[in-house]
């Protein structure tokens, strides 16, 4: 009888590499948490995304809620915006209503959003991943593109072990983890990622990629929402199998441009670079009610809350805004948004506030309105910090009062101090 052959794996609890075949256990540790993949020491491009983050940075600040279902998010009317693992299981998803999530789960524990703690987890993940790799491409709060090649020499080992590397420093150093997706370009990473939430660790090849999207939908493809969906479905293609049997010049020929990416993208093509310099258009904040606001005051006493959330998260990005950008969701779900072109630009919560509060004098009295959001866009690096003066003009003074304000929320939460209208509209709210 011959020896049992097996392909080169990698042990994802301590990192061992050696011959193995489905069904071994590590030689090292024992572990049988083992990647097998013919390409696995090839593949350069990566997927990385925090699990449930929110939520996951939550349960790692209180213990007690490790094995609760956990929703962080606002209202009856709000939405959620992270549900814990526990949570899905009971239907719980991001952006549903939250009374439809508490129906479904009852049990759940309900957080209210921490932005200024989910920034600085986030922050940590990325220092850790840009040690792996320079070329880190964020694509949100909670999850990035990462190109490794090249970084073989540097580290003294592939990619996949680097990356098996950083998805353990995550979880040892934040407290919290992260899926990977590995494979030769973004959508195949990025597809790779979901495959085995949480704390997974997945790989589409060149060789098994056609075969591997065959049996997926249509909406597996970024960009193929319900409607395009439907319209597909209409003309004989409900899976990527059925894309795949297409000619690219007959999809061409059907759907245009987008056609041409549909035959790509099946067929598991994806030019894109990955690129650290992705520029953010815009930076803004929303809060959907738990009732109906007419009221201008009351509607005021909110957006000042959210032109400070937004004036933090300008300030943590270093960026400052030209356009000052108002949006209201009315009963009907009509949304309005209004814009204003500053005389400099800006990141400061009074600056947002005082372009947007005359826009939204103009929409209220007579209708009611169950979302509002406050933002800054027309984005650009935020100017050389000034030498302080003695008798300081009144924007620098803004600025220094709302710089000593963002150091005490960061110290000691965002309840820590307040300006007189922050504290007006929470207990308003």
């Amino acid at each position: 009888m011959g020896q049992k052959q097996g392909k080169l794996g990698l042990c994802r609890t301590c990192g061992k590499r050696f011959e193995a075949a489905p069904g071994d256990a590590c030689p090292g540790c024992g572990g049988r948490r083992i990647i097998v993949h013919p390409e696995l020491f090839t593949l350069t491009i990566a997927h990385l995304d925090c699990d449930a983050f929110f939520a996951a940075i939550e349960k790692r600040d209180d213990p007690s809620l490790a094995d609760r279902p956990v929703i962080v998010g606002g209202g009856a009317r709000g939405v959620v915006t992270t549900a814990c693992y526990v949570a899905r299981t009971f239907g719980v998803r991001s952006a549903m209503p939250m009374f439809k999530a508490l129906k479904a789960c009852p049990e759940a524990v309900v957080v209210k959003p921490n932005f200024a703690k989910y920034a600085e987890a986030a922050r940590a993940v990325r220092r850790l991943m840009e040690r792996a790799t320079p070329l880190v491409e964020p694509l949100s709060i909670d999850e990035a593109v990462l190109e490794l090649a090249g970084t073989e020499r540097l580290h003294q080992r592939s990619a996949a072990e680097t990356l098996q590397a950083l998805q353990r420093d995550i979880k040892h150093e934040v407290g919290i983890t992260v899926s990977i997706g590995l494979s030769a370009n973004r959508f195949l990473a990025k597809l790779a990622s979901d495959f085995d939430k949480p704390e997974g660790f997945s790989v589409i090849g060149v060789g098994d990629a056609e075969a591997v999207l065959r049996p997926m939908p249509v909406t597996a493809i970024s960009g193929v929402g319900a409607v395009f969906a439907k319209k597909l479905a209409d003309d004989g293609y409900r899976t990527i199998g059925d894309l795949q049997r297409s000619e690219a010049a007959f999809l061409r020929k059907q759907y245009g441009d987008m056609g041409a990416r549909l035959a790509d993208l099946a067929r598991g093509r994806d030019a894109r670079f990955v690129s650290p310099e992705r520029e953010t258009k815009s930076v803004s904040s929303e809060t959907t009610f738990n009732s109906d606001i007419v009221d201008r005051v009351e509607l005021e006493a909110i957006l000042w809350g959210l032109c400070e959330r937004t004036a933090f998260r300008m300030k943590a990005k270093g960026l400052s805004g030209r356009t000052a950008t108002l949006k209201l969701k009315t009963t009907d779900f009509d949304v309005i948004t209004r814009s204003r072109q500053l005389a400099a630009p800006s990141n400061l919560a009074r600056a947002l506030f005082d372009a947007v509060q005359p826009l939204l004098a103009a929409e209220t009295g007579h209708t009611a309105y169950r979302l509002i959001g406050a933002g800054y866009s027309g984005l650009e690096p935020a100017g050389a910090r000034k030498q302080p003066l003695l008798f300081a003009d009144p924007g620098e003074r803004r600025r220094q009062e709302e710089e000593a304000i963002d150091k005490i929320r960061r110290r000691f939460g965002d309840d820590a101090i307040a300006l007189g209208r922050s504290h007006a509209a929470k207990l308003r709210r």
